[in-house]
Formats: C-alpha cells, structure tokens, sequence
C-alpha cells in the first residue's frame, strides 16, 4: 500500500456531513481516522514507522492537524503508539486523550498533557461536544500470561483493555480495539444499537501465541459477532501490517456470504475515506 501523503485529518475536517452520517478513514491495522457529530477523532493511530512494518504509517504524526478527540484501546504499540501521542498532541493543541484509566500515567509521562487526558472505564459515558464516548470491556492480554482477560488482575480490579462506542446521537460506531469474543459481548453491543462494527479479524494460534503474540477474534467470530449484535455494517481491521499476524478480508467475505447473508461487509481502503448514513428513523 502506499503511503498518505498528507494527514486525512485536515480533510475530514473539511466535510460537512448531517448527523447520522460518519466518515471512516482506515489508517492500517486497527487505525482509523473518523469524522461524526462535528468532531474529527483518530482511534488507535499507529504511525510510528518501524521496520518490521510490511505497510508503512499512514501519515506523519506531526501533520495530525484538526484533531478533537484521540482514543487508545490498550498499551501494545500498534494501538497506544506513546511515540506519536506527544506529536498529535502539539500538532492538535485542543485535542483530548481518551484512553484506559490504568494507563493515564504512562500516557502522561510520554509527554501528552495530564490535563488534556481522560481515564476512561466501561460503563462511564464520555461526553465531547458531538460525540458520546461509550467504553466497553475487551478481552486481550499484555501478554500470554494474562491472556484472554479484561486485565482487571493487573490493574487492581479496572479495565486494562477497551474498545469505543461513538455516538454522534443518531449513527453509533464501534471500535473494538484488540479482543476476542467473550459471553455476553453481543448483547452489550445491542443494548448500544451499534451500526457500524470494526472487527479485528487476525484471529490467533498455537503458533502465534507460542510467540507471545495475544490474539483476537478471527473472520467467523467477526461475522458472528457482528450479526449476533445486530449491525448492519462490518469493517474489518487488524489483518495487514505484520507478517507473523495477518488476517485475510476475502476469507470474512466468505464467511458471511455464505452464513450470514443479512450482513454488509465494506473492505476499507487506506486511500479516501467511506461515508456511513444512518437516516432518523433507523430503516
């Protein structure tokens, strides 16, 4: 894939689109640039070029102007990037942080503002001035040894790991960040009336976490999940910037295709952003 010559930000920014319609703008792995209720946010943005790389960073950090809202799922680099956080920060003076509370300090310390951080658990809404933020469990791990968990152990009983609800108070996204399926998931996410879902589909395996590589749902479970919640739209994430830890979109295309027809699949592409519209009444 080829590099973003300059930072979508600043063309999101520029949109004029009603409520009830979102802008998504993959960025690679778990990244995306997002435009809803007026505000322009990055989640999970991992620009940090890095050799091991087999696509290279969307954008340079440094040119993250227009941001309002900055959110983080957990601590594994290719989703809290603490090397591109304090660049975002300076190119976007008014933008706020909103990442799990156990992990406020470390966010701090790589030198984002205190003050311009919000500690964010499940169950906690966060309102932003056009969007409202709703933190939901994840089931991931630092590393194996605390793999599949909410991270609770380490973290004297709060959420380590998260995903996002937006809300621009018509269309509801949901990033997941890094997770697997887990009881009660789907129901949570149809309390929410999610729409839109971005899944990882990397899945995970012997080998893998032989490795220590924690893993996440794979395409079925993606599809699986995503008709379980009721969504109508299903994009996937997480598949294509390390070699040891692909995923593969056409095998979720597959899989919903032929098991859940009543599913849309939308495969992004780092190269423009895709318009969601949600009209008032839900049809």
């Amino acid at each position: 894939m080829t590099q973003v010559r300059t930072s979508p930000t600043v063309a999101l920014r520029g949109l004029d689109l009603a409520p009830g319609t979102v802008a998504l703008w993959w960025l690679g792995q778990a990244g995306f640039a997002v435009r809803a209720g007026g505000l322009v946010l990055l989640l999970d943005p991992f620009l940090a070029p890095m050799a091991e790389r087999i696509s290279p960073p969307a954008f340079d950090p440094e040119d993250a102007t227009s941001v309002d809202v900055v959110t983080c799922s957990h601590e594994h680099y290719d989703h809290l990037d603490l090397a591109s956080l304090p660049a975002i920060a300076r190119a976007s003076p008014a933008a706020r942080f909103v990442i799990p509370r156990p992990l406020v300090d470390a966010v701090a310390a790589a030198g984002v503002p205190l003050a311009r951080i919000i500690g964010a658990q499940p169950d906690e809404r966060i309102a932003l001035d056009g969007v409202t933020l709703h933190p939901v469990p994840a089931r991931h791990g630092v590393g194996m040894a605390d793999a599949y968990t909410f991270g609770r152990e380490l973290s004297g009983g709060l959420y380590r790991y998260l995903g996002y609800v937006l809300d621009d108070g018509v269309a509801r996204v949901y990033h997941a960040g890094d997770t697997i399926a887990y009881d009660g998931m789907a129901e949570r996410l149809r309390a929410f009336h999610v729409d839109v879902a971005l899944l990882p589909i990397n899945g995970r395996d012997h080998f893998r976490e032989s490795a220590g590589i924690v893993g996440n749902m794979d395409h079925r479970e993606a599809a699986q999940l995503a008709d379980d919640a009721g969504v109508d739209l299903l994009v996937p994430m997480h598949y294509d910037t390390f070699p040891q830890n692909l995923g593969f979109p056409a095998h979720l295309v597959d899989s919903v295709r032929r098991d859940h027809p009543s599913l849309a699949v939308l495969v992004p592409t780092r190269e423009r952003p895709v318009l969601y519209a949600k009209v008032r009444n839900g049809a």
